[in-house]
């Protein structure tokens, strides 16, 4: 909670939950990248909020983008982005919108297999590509690692398949999981990437980049490591890995870019006990996980949560949404601690809100409309 955002939500006349974010906390984190990772790009992942404030924003500081469909692609050139500057790092693509990227100028294409292989030397030919091998997302809170990479060992035939199609078998990349609190993650990955490396170069193959990934957290209930220990130790890494040969490393963050600089302010709408024996209460707020908060799903993301009478006895609590679906429980298998005093009709504020929920929002599941945005 920033004093522009508190002053912009005492001045607030709407009515409905809302998102509200600090444009200041985005381009205090990015220059904090900048000096944790002095020699390396930052790529900001657009998925996490791809408002066109915050694009605009990190064009002018100098950021590229990584980007995951046509969509943002078309949204981040808007924003003034040169093509050079993005990477379409998603690795299940349409043809087509490779296709449709190339035209625009997008040069470097994201692969994990030989089919996407062959769909990138068909429709995009020439552009550099980078393999995204498997890494297992220990330490994280939200993995990432069933749907996408190869195993590292199947990356060489598969970088080899693209430089006789004609790319530019470029590098490397990896995803050690979404909030991810173990500093030396990046470790392990890049020991396979390194070997990658070699094994390319013994086929003739050199190639020139590791990409990072994101995975550097934003703040929630639990303590993080300072962003510029995971500096040093991805730093450690690669010289132990590279040795004096460090490649060129690029990094995707999202969450730790934006996370912290969004605030949602929520209604909220009942209080209920389900028996009289039951001594746990409920608590429905106007928002849930239909309307941006999917995160909470498993209870992966335990966002901070403020109200008026935080100074007051609490218990613990059952938080839900509003919709009539079952699935929309925030926090049950882990209560969470909010006041007696809490009454319907009360403001809460959900905190570290700024990233994976705005774009989560359905348009319209039971009749609600999107979480509102705004950007200051």
């Amino acid at each position: 909670m920033t004093d522009r955002i508190r002053e912009f939500l005492k001045n607030r006349k709407d009515e409905g939950p809302c998102l509200v974010l600090d444009l200041d906390v985005v381009r205090d984190n990015y220059h904090a990248f900048a000096k944790a990772l002095p020699d390396t790009r930052v790529f900001y992942a657009v998925k996490a909020n791809p408002q066109p404030e915050i694009l605009a924003l990190l064009v002018k500081l100098g950021s590229s983008f990584d980007v995951a469909s046509i969509g943002e692609t078309h949204a981040v050139l808007a924003a003034g982005c040169a093509p050079d500057r993005i990477s379409f790092g998603n690795t299940v693509k349409k043809e087509s919108d490779i296709a449709a990227a190339f035209k625009l100028g997008v040069g470097m294409f994201a692969i994990d297999c030989e089919a996407e292989v062959e769909k990138v030397a068909r429709a995009a030919p020439g552009s550099r590509v980078i393999c995204r091998i498997h890494c297992d997302g220990t330490g994280s809170e939200w993995p990432l690692s069933r749907k996408f990479g190869c195993e590292p060992e199947f990356a060489t035939d598969i970088l080899e398949l693209a430089h006789k199609s004609g790319l530019i078998a470029h590098g490397i990349s990896f995803h050690v999981g979404s909030q991810q609190h173990n500093v030396e993650a990046w470790d392990r990955a890049l020991a396979s990437a390194a070997a990658v490396f070699r094994t390319c170069g013994e086929r003739g193959i050199f190639l020139a980049m590791v990409n990072l990934g994101g995975g550097f957290p934003a703040r929630y209930l639990r303590k993080t490591p300072k962003l510029e220990s995971y500096g040093k130790a991805i730093f450690r890494s690669l010289r132990r890995h590279f040795g004096n040969r460090i490649p060129e490393t690029i990094i995707e963050p999202g969450r730790g870019l934006v996370g912290n600089a969004g605030v949602i302010e929520a209604e909220v709408v009942l209080i209920a006990k389900r028996s009289p024996e039951e001594d746990l209460r409920w608590v429905y707020l106007d928002i849930g996980k239909f309307h941006g908060l999917a995160e909470t799903i498993g209870e992966s993301i335990r966002y901070p949560i403020r109200t008026g009478k935080d100074n007051a006895e609490k218990v613990p609590c059952i938080i839900a949404g509003p919709t009539c679906d079952s699935v929309d429980v925030l926090y049950e298998k882990t209560p969470y601690p909010l006041p007696v005093s809490l009454a319907i009709g009360d403001k809460v504020l959900i905190e570290a809100t700024g990233a994976y929920t705005s774009t989560y929002s359905s348009v319209g599941f039971n009749g609600f409309p999107p979480l509102r945005s705004y950007i200051i």
